[in-house]
């Protein structure tokens, strides 16, 4: 396992209200209590957090810590409806959240290649976007290398599944990637700008776009 020494303690700043437990504080994670709790995520999302049985479950090695506590918590309170990932999260305490991501982050993603057929229009589209369609460019919030961007609650995208973004991209443009729950706390604010974005590029635009993240390292 990649655990760097010096990073153990990662910050995880967030609020689980949903879960009937504010934190005064951010919560801190430790990634060394998070590889022992992490390992049922391994048969999925491989140990280090790097998916290599199904393109449909995606890489989470990398990955910011504040997005993969964030996406667990949606998990848990039934915002992003998942069946399989429902039942892992609902056990998980805010703290155990916190350790997960804290240890997933500091794994390294493994690098993938994108179709030669596909990142051409992928690369455009990824850094320029289209100004006649109001399109903007990805790199603008997940960053030209898609290492995302923490601050502004973007997350990394580089080397993740092609099948899994193309996924995701299909669920924005439906607008079906989060739900309304009572009681429980709606999609991030960043949801909004993805419905629009996702909405305006056509299945082969997405195929595209999603071939080239992958590629990215």
């Amino acid at each position: 396992m990649n655990i760097r020494p010096a990073a153990v303690v990662v910050a995880a700043a967030l609020t689980f209200t949903a879960l009937g437990a504010r934190a005064a504080e951010p919560l801190v994670g430790d990634a060394k209590a998070g590889a022992t709790k992490a390992a049922a995520c391994g048969a999925c999302h491989g140990i280090t957090g790097v998916s290599e049985v199904n393109p449909e479950w995606p890489n989470l090695a990398g990955q910011g810590h504040w997005y993969i506590a964030e996406q667990l918590m949606y998990f848990k309170s039934q915002v992003r409806a998942n069946a399989v990932m429902g039942a892992q999260a609902v056990a998980l305490e805010p703290q155990d959240m916190a350790d997960v991501a804290a240890y997933f982050e500091l794994q390294t993603p493994k690098g993938l290649e994108a179709d030669p057929a596909l990142v051409d229009l992928g690369k455009r589209l990824y850094r320029a976007g289209d100004a006649k369609r109001g399109l903007p460019a990805c790199f603008t919030c997940h960053g030209p290398d898609g290492r995302g961007n923490g601050p502004a609650k973007w997350p990394a995208v580089r080397a993740q599944h092609d099948t899994y973004v193309y996924n995701q991209l299909k669920n924005y443009a439906a607008r079906t990637k989060y739900s309304k729950v009572d009681g429980q706390p709606s999609a991030p604010e960043r949801a909004e700008m993805m419905y629009t974005v996702a909405g305006k590029l056509t299945d082969d635009e997405m195929k595209a776009v999603a071939s080239y993240i992958q590629g990215l390292r």
